[in-house]
């Protein structure tokens, strides 16, 4: 669902989306791809676990010192 508001919201359609995959191919390559992909997941795991861990890092130490 998220992926068809998103898709339509840029006016892309299928046809442009296969180019733009072909572009990102050539650019980057069979293997650089899976490589980027996981730098990307492990970045968004370590963002949402700081965004999770900070608010719980301030109930938790009261003594912290500012």
């Amino acid at each position: 669902m998220l992926n068809s508001v998103v898709i339509g919201f840029l006016g892309l359609g299928g046809s442009e989306m296969v180019i733009i995959l072909v572009i990102v191919l050539l650019l980057f390559g069979g293997k650089k791809i899976p490589e980027l992909m996981k730098g990307l997941g492990k970045g968004v795991k370590e963002f949402k676990d700081a965004s999770k861990g900070e608010g719980a890092e301030e109930n938790k130490s009261p003594d912290k010192k500012d």
